[in-house]
């Protein structure tokens, strides 16, 4: 299991600092298809392992080459506190299926809307 967890991690690491993205689009789904974690679970221990350590490194190569807007990024991780609180609050109250299907629908319309402005 620990390797499991591991290479989810490293999945979506590597995910992260190509395209921005780890987990809600990589961890949460692995953990509930690979591990067969319940969705509300899946979300808790994503938000878990994202806690601060996560993306300072690959921050760093961005602010180095100079693609980091610092100010951008604060001001966006102010509204993800608040917002990931006001989520958290919501999805506690939702049943497992609920979640799950909340959550597919989501990914179908990301999927559909970039194939929809890809050039």
């Amino acid at each position: 299991m620990i390797f499991v967890l591991i290479l989810i991690g490293l999945g979506a690491g590597v995910l992260s600092g190509l395209f921005g993205i780890g987990g809600g689009l990589v961890i949460v789904p692995a953990l509930m298809l690979i591990v067969g974690m319940a969705p509300i679970a899946a979300t808790g221990t994503s938000l878990g392992a994202l806690l601060l350590p996560v993306g300072i490194l690959g921050a760093y190569e961005y602010w180095k080459n100079g693609h980091l807007d610092i100010r951008a990024s604060l001001i966006i991780a102010l509204g993800l506190l608040v917002g990931a609180w006001f989520g958290a609050r919501f999805a506690q109250g939702l049943a497992p299926l609920t979640l799950r299907r909340m959550f597919a629908v989501f990914l179908v319309l990301v999927a559909i809307r970039m194939w929809i402005v890809a050039k």
